[in-house]
C-alpha cells in the first residue's frame, strides 16, 4: 500500500489534497463566503491526512497479525465533515443559506480523502467537475430568468457576518 517512509509519496498525496481543496474554495472566496481558500484547503488536507494515517495503520496492524478496516476511519471522517457542513447551513426568511458552501466543504473532504488513497484519477475527475459546476452556476445564473422569493414591503434580511455583527444580504440591497 503505502510505506511509512516514502515521503514523497506521502507529499504528492497532501499536496494533491490541499491543491484541490484551495482550487474548490477559489470560488467560494471569490464570492466572498466564510468557507473559502483556506478552510477548504485544510478540509481536504485533513482528509487525505486522516486516510493515510488510517491506511498506515492498517498495514501495520495487518504485519502484526491484527485485523483493521480503514473504511471505518473514512466513514467516521464523512459523518464528522457532515457535522460541519451542517452546521454552514441555516434557514432565514424561507430561504435556506450556504448549501453550496457545505456541498463544496463535503467535495473538498471526499477530495482528499482520494488524494489520502492515492486516487489520483477519481481526485481529478471529480475535482474538475465540481470546479466546472461552481463556476458554471454564475454563468448559468445570468441567463434564467430572474425570480424574486420577496413580497412588497418586507424587511431585508439581515445575516451575521463572520464577527457576528448583522448586514443585508447582497440580493436583498439590491431590491432596495
Amino acid at each position: 500500500m503505502l510505506d511509512p517512509s516514502d515521503w514523497a509519496a506521502m507529499l504528492l498525496r497532501l499536496g494533491v489534497a490541499t491543491l484541490i481543496g484551495l482550487v474548490l474554495g477559489l470560488e467560494r472566496e471569490w464570492h466572498r463566503h466564510d468557507a473559502g481558500l483556506r478552510t477548504h484547503a485544510l478540509v481536504s488536507l485533513s482528509s487525505a491526512m486522516i486516510t493515510i494515517s488510517s491506511l498506515l495503520l492498517f498495514d501495520t496492524l495487518r504485519r502484526e497479525g491484527g485485523h483493521s478496516d480503514p473504511l471505518r476511519v473514512i466513514q467516521g471522517l464523512a459523518q464528522a465533515i457532515g457535522f460541519i457542513a451542517g452546521g454552514l447551513i441555516f434557514i432565514r426568511g424561507g430561504g435556506v443559506r450556504n448549501m453550496t458552501t457545505a456541498a463544496s466543504l463535503w467535495t473538498a473532504a471526499a477530495a482528499g480523502i482520494g488524494a489520502g488513497a492515492g486516487q489520483y484519477l477519481l481526485v481529478g475527475l471529480a475535482s474538475a467537475m465540481a470546479a466546472l459546476l461552481l463556476l458554471l452556476d454564475r454563468w448559468v445564473k445570468r441567463w434564467l430568468p430572474a425570480h424574486r422569493h420577496t413580497r412588497a414591503g418586507d424587511e431585508p434580511d439581515r445575516l451575521p457576518n463572520r464577527r457576528g455583527s448583522t448586514r443585508m444580504t447582497a440580493s436583498r440591497e439590491s431590491d432596495r
